[in-house]
């Protein structure tokens, strides 16, 4: 699978509300990087509505969107957590978890009011939350010589490049987080330092 430059994802935490026959859906909308910021964004959410009915959600992480997962919480099957889903789907986000709490108002919605409902309070929390380009970024990992320090740290003293760790010594270690469409340049100019040489890379 051919990487793409950018993907989509939200801006920032969206929030909604949304009402339907006295029940309150309460959507969150969150920016995600792996697996346990999806679990922090989840058990936050169990803390602060300890009292909601339901918590259902959705969430997909990655480029390739390989990495995903609904839940109804309790709901009849299919009509929470996949219109959730639905909705990650429709406006072509990842890293995102998005969660709608459920308060019960005493009359049943039935199947189609309630996928309707949460499909709904997810597409408010995702458009308070606004979508975003993000540049696909890739691991590369250098080994250089120490007396090549100078050359390495100029080379990779871009905004867009970040250092994840440095290891220092007669014989450096580095790695970085690169967008993917300024990674093969680097690649060049870093096998034209003497002493240095890409150790790995991954997208």
């Amino acid at each position: 699978m051919t990487a793409p430059v950018t993907y989509r994802t939200v801006s920032r935490t969206g929030s909604s509300m949304h009402r339907v026959l006295g029940s309150r859906h309460l959507g969150k909308a969150v920016p995600v990087t792996d697996s346990a910021s999806v679990r922090a964004v989840l058990d936050g959410l169990r803390s602060e509505y300890r009292d909601a009915t339901h918590i259902a959600y959705a969430w997909r992480l990655g480029w390739k969107k390989e990495a995903f997962r609904h839940s109804d919480d309790g709901e009849p099957s299919g009509t929470a957590g996949r219109p959730i889903f639905g909705q990650l789907q429709s406006f072509d986000l990842t890293d995102v978890c998005v969660a709608v709490v459920r308060y019960y108002g005493g009359t049943k919605l039935g199947t189609g009011g309630l996928t309707e409902a949460y499909k709904t309070a997810a597409r408010l929390a995702i458009e308070d939350a606004g979508c975003t380009e993000q540049p696909v970024r890739s691991q590369v990992d250098i080994a250089f010589a120490f007396s090549a320090m100078p050359q390495i740290m100029k080379l990779t003293k871009v905004p867009a490049i970040e250092k994840i760790k440095l290891e220092t010594g007669e014989n450096c270690r580095m790695s970085l987080s690169i967008p993917l469409h300024l990674r093969d340049r680097l690649l060049a100019q870093v096998t034209q330092v003497a002493g240095a040489q890409v150790i790995s890379t991954s997208c």
